[in-house]
């Protein structure tokens, strides 16, 4: 496991390096979800402020949706035994994004509020970047996702600039695969604490997980040559409306 923990070591730097996700004296507020990603995220980042020349701190962050759980008082234990002080905001995100207050796109409405409450909290720290667990396979699902049911092409990036580059989002995991996550969670014992979302395994992703597995099972580079193919975009042989 040790080759396989410096494999997902490199792939981090070389994201690091590729997008410049990370430079001298940055203070990055980690979105803490709740699920392993976003765990082996922060452990990796700590791992690394050991190894590199140049120092930056790092604020976990987790956003409480406000299902009927304990999952943020794991969070905040399992973390407390890791050495991390996490921030936690208790909000009304989740039960008012299921209402029948916003019954067409629960999850979109989700995601937009709790992203909204990272940026603030950000703001009030001082942080200038977010770093969330967001990895390769996530990358190639957005970019299915946003094609079959929003007819445009784009995926999330490693690093997006915001409001006038005043705050970026970074993606330090963006070369790795859920698999090696997985992997590296397992080897340092890294648990899951799943909120109380009914919608977590009924989603327009998981459509697209599952359509995902059914290609590498015909061609086992299918999910990897997808990801590269974002990287070598001929537009010449894409349909570009001619402006008169």
């Amino acid at each position: 496991m040790a080759k396989k923990s410096l494999r997902i070591e490199k792939l981090v730097g070389k994201a690091i390096y590729d997008y410049n996700l990370i430079t001298h004296n940055d203070k990055i507020l980690i979105g803490i979800s709740g699920g392993r990603d976003s765990f082996s995220l922060l452990k990796l980042l700590s791992m690394r402020q050991k190894k590199v020349p140049i120092r930056y701190e790092l604020f976990p962050v987790h956003i409480d949706l406000g299902f009927d759980d304990n999952s943020s008082e794991k969070i905040k234990e399992y973390l407390a035994k890791q050495g991390f002080d996490v921030i936690i905001k208790k909000t009304t995100i989740g039960p008012m994004a299921h209402s029948s207050y916003n019954r067409e796109n629960p999850c979109f409405l989700c995601s937009m509020l709790r992203r909204k409450a990272l940026f603030e909290i950000a703001n009030e720290l001082g942080c200038k970047k977010i770093a969330l667990g967001h990895h390769m396979d996530d990358i190639v699902e957005t970019f299915f996702i946003n094609m079959i049911y929003t007819g445009e092409i784009s995926t999330m990036v490693p690093h997006q600039s915001l409001f006038k580059g005043k705050l970026s989002i970074i993606r330090p995991l963006a070369y790795v695969e859920k698999s090696t996550i997985d992997q590296f969670a397992n080897y340092h014992h890294i648990p899951s604490f799943e909120d109380g979302c009914r919608y977590r395994n009924n989603s327009r992703r998981n459509v697209i997980k599952d359509l995902i597995k059914e290609m590498e099972k015909k061609h086992k580079k299918a999910k990897r040559n997808i990801f590269n193919s974002m990287k070598r975009v001929k537009t010449e042989y894409l349909l570009m409306e001619h402006k008169r």
